[in-house]
């Protein structure tokens, strides 16, 4: 059984907000910095938006705004950026940075001004968003009561919890990564299998089997009860912290487990990745990481990227 601290962290993963048709002049206003941006972490992200087709945007928590946007809006905007890495020879996306904490980013500046003008007159942009704040703290507004004349929505992540019965399980060891014959499986082999068993992928390679031929890599064992918690939803990295450091209480008393795993997937049409790095789709818009620890609290660390992405960190 899971232990009610865990499960009353993930119970309290957080609730995020969805904000229909918002200018994104908005996000750059002087009492939306202040507020949110200067006091905590805010996080925004462009909803139902496709990184290779529209125009996307994102305020990261370290007060940077990302627009990705096509070559006819950035001529338009007149805003200074760069070409997209991925956008091949002929360029047809660029990218804009705008630092909100910028010394010289203030009300009445040149460049304050300057950007506000081109987003709010010459080329309006507006998109519905997601937004979530860690402000651990801090005091004053809420963005429930800042957006109320807009159309905001708050949501909680949708949690599922199921328990897979006789799994079969790679037999791992924290100090072997590229394991040992008969001993131990490397983390490649991990990795992969955990892709099998978070899709629902059969292990048992029957020959009658039209969808897959892959099984549990060797040497595995076969575990009577796992569990399965699935978190879907825009999830700030202060949650996921906090839900990381219960998983590793998990081992202060005697378990029967010898290890378990946390992984993280990003939106696949977020304009960054990792830190401020541009993602870009091409064919699965892939940016995850995985996280496995070992019952003497060594762990792994699992990064994992599509073509369109520099390499993690």
């Amino acid at each position: 059984m899971l232990p009610e601290v865990l499960k009353s962290t993930i119970a309290d993963i957080g609730e995020y907000y969805l904000v229909r048709n918002l200018p994104v002049h908005e996000l750059i206003a002087h009492e939306f910095i202040e507020a949110f941006v200067k006091k905590g972490s805010c996080y925004a992200l462009t909803y139902k938006t496709k990184i290779d087709q529209d125009n996307t945007a994102a305020l990261l928590p370290n007060g940077k705004l990302i627009l990705s946007v096509d070559k006819d809006t950035y001529e338009e905007l007149g805003l200074q950026g760069r070409p997209s890495r991925y956008s091949g020879k002929k360029v047809m996306r660029y990218i804009i940075t705008i630092d909100l904490t910028d010394a010289g980013f203030y009300p009445e500046s040149k460049k304050h001004n300057r950007v506000l003008w081109a987003l709010k007159e010459k080329k309006p942009l507006e998109f519905d968003f997601l937004l979530a704040w860690d402000n651990t703290g801090a005091e004053g507004s809420t963005l429930m009561s800042y957006f109320s004349k807009n159309q905001i929505q708050a949501l909680k992540p949708k949690i599922t919890f199921s328990t897979l019965r006789d799994l079969q399980c790679p037999v791992l060891q924290s100090n072997e990564l590229q394991g040992k014959p008969e001993e131990s499986c490397s983390t490649e082999e991990l990795f992969e299998w955990l892709g099998a068993v978070l899709n629902q992928v059969s292990l048992d390679n029957k020959s009658s089997s039209f969808l897959s031929t892959y099984c549990c890599p060797e040497p595995n064992t076969v575990v009577e009860k796992a569990f399965l918690c699935t978190i879907t939803g825009f999830i700030i990295p202060e949650k996921i912290i906090q839900l990381l450091e219960q998983l590793c209480c998990y081992f202060g008393e005697p378990k029967l487990a010898y290890w378990l795993t946390l992984t993280v997937h990003g939106f696949a049409d977020s304009p960054v990745s990792w830190r401020e790095s541009e993602h870009g789709f091409h064919k699965g818009g892939e940016n995850l990481y995985n996280f496995v620890i070992f019952r003497n609290l060594d762990y792994w660390l699992q990064m994992a990227v599509g073509a369109h992405d520099d390499c993690p960190p």
